[in-house]
């Protein structure tokens, strides 16, 4: 018996080593190619990239991008630190009550995430630094409304019924989240009409500011600027009127530059100084085409003291209209704060345009920040208030309800990512075919940004303390250059 266990033990143990070497052989891993180590590629300048046909969105190019002082026959834009000129405030958007109510339906974390992407400078978003609110209503509102209407043939002087309360759903608890993320964002307000039973027409299109209520209309700022305080939102400037030669909006109001002048010297000015604001007052806030209208404004000594400078759009006129103001006022700061972009769009053509004449135009003429229109709209250009809203604004990101990012948004991009607030515009060269404007940011480095507005590749020298560089634009390309 125990010679038969042993033999029985012995095959056991022979059965069990052949399981394991079958087993073994069964679950041997299989080989997997390493695949080979690429040097990274070391480039003296990151260059950023936008073509029109949209095969490339605001993408870093893994090029080789060195100085040298290799000479050669190509164009050469010289960028030129000795020549400062204004400081940058930022670039940005509107944010209309409706691109506030359409972001605000977002489920909480696809909301974050577009705040994110949209506000910070981490990787991957792209640091919009400055915003337009509207003062009550604009026309890229749902509906319309001020913050202190009264039923018909009532009036409130003392504006005792002033309430924000209609920016507490959407406009406000959005704005808490976009500072939570940059808290240093400059925020301007601009109203499209003042409370209805203060104007002319008693209506919300069109008519004027009756001159009784300035010192009442004043008031209504101050009270403004003090209730987004109380909610922790600083409003770093206002312009008086939005398009004040433009009646025909819904909501509106017509103002003439004598009439907003006054308003300014004998109500606003010191109603501010008061009440120990230090908003900004802007004026105009209008096309290119009237420089003559904030001109008129400044030219007035009692006026002039309360205003920081005129803001325009460019509907009409041209962007030069920017200098023609800063030289007749040099002490006086210049704004950019509305350029819309009519939907469907073209984007390769809105690219074009909107870099070369507000991204480089605008800044070149003495603009502290540039802002594009509506920041976000639905698929039908919605919302916007009846009858007289703005029918196909296309924002510069569609929500339906997914987020689709437009030619705006990459315009903005292409500055706001780069050229932080702070930043000092510099001297580059100009160039017919290369539309560029050039930066020093706070951290040192610099920011060329380029539009190739012809329809041929264009290859060029960037040529920086007496050493070039050479790139190529692809034709109706946008790139944005650092070092």
């Amino acid at each position: 018996m125990r010679s038969l266990s042993a033999v029985a033990f012995a095959f056991v143990l022979i059965l069990i080593s052949c399981a394991c070497k079958k087993s073994t052989k069964k679950t041997e891993a299989p080989v997997i190619p390493i695949p080979p180590v690429t040097t990274p590629i070391t480039s003296d300048v990151s260059f950023w990239l936008t073509k029109g046909d949209k095969s490339v969105l605001l993408q870093k190019q893994n090029v080789a991008l060195n100085f040298s002082n290799t000479n050669n026959s190509n164009t050469t834009i010289e960028v030129d630190a000795n020549q400062v000129y204004q400081t940058i405030d930022g670039f940005g958007y509107t944010l209309t009550g409706g691109s506030a109510t359409l972001m605000n339906s977002l489920g909480a974390t696809e909301k974050d995430a577009l705040i994110k992407e949209l506000f910070s400078t981490e990787e991957g978003a792209i640091g919009v630094s400055y915003l337009r609110v509207s003062i009550g209503a604009s026309d890229l509102s749902a509906n319309v409304f001020t913050y202190n209407e009264r039923p018909a043939g009532q009036t409130d002087v003392n504006q005792d019924n002033f309430s924000i309360a209609a920016e507490m759903t959407d406009l406000v608890p959005i704005l808490k989240k976009i500072l939570a993320i940059n808290p240093n964002i400059k925020i301007l307000g601009s109203p499209w009409t003042a409370p209805t039973w203060m104007k002319t027409n008693n209506a919300y299109k069109g008519g004027s500011l009756k001159p009784e209520y300035y010192q009442s209309y004043a008031k209504y700022f101050v009270k403004y600027i003090q209730a987004m305080k109380a909610q922790g939102i600083t409003i770093d400037a206002i312009t008086i009127q939005n398009e004040p030669l433009h009646p025909g909006n819904t909501p509106s109001m017509y103002m003439e530059a004598p009439d907003q002048a006054i308003f300014i010297k004998s109500a606003l000015g010191p109603a501010f100084q008061a009440a120990g604001l230090s908003t900004k007052i802007i004026v105009y806030d209008h096309n290119a085409d009237k420089p003559e209208y904030p001109m008129a404004i400044l030219a007035d000594p009692a006026a002039n003291q309360y205003v920081d400078g005129s803001a325009f759009h460019l509907y009409g006129g041209n962007i030069s209209a920017l200098t023609t103001v800063h030289n007749a006022y040099p002490n006086k700061n210049v704004y950019f704060t509305e350029q819309w972009v009519g939907g469907p769009g073209n984007f390769a053509e809105d690219l074009k345009w909107h870099v070369s004449t507000l991204i480089v135009g605008a800044t070149r003429n003495w603009s502290r920040n540039v802002l594009e229109w509506n920041l976000a709209a639905d698929a039908n250009y919605n919302p916007h208030t009846p009858d007289g809203g703005c029918t196909t604004c296309l924002g510069a990101i569609t929500i339906a309800p997914t987020v689709t990012r437009n030619v705006a948004y990459y315009v903005i991009a292409h500055a706001s990512k780069f050229v932080r607030p702070g930043s000092a515009r510099i001297g580059s060269t100009l160039n017919s075919t290369l539309a560029n404007v050039a930066f020093k940011t706070p951290d040192g480095k610099k920011a060329l940004i380029v539009m190739n507005t012809s329809s041929t590749d264009q290859t060029f020298n960037i040529k920086d303390n007496g050493k070039i560089v050479t790139t190529t634009l692809p034709a109706g390309a946008a790139g944005t250059y650092v070092w």
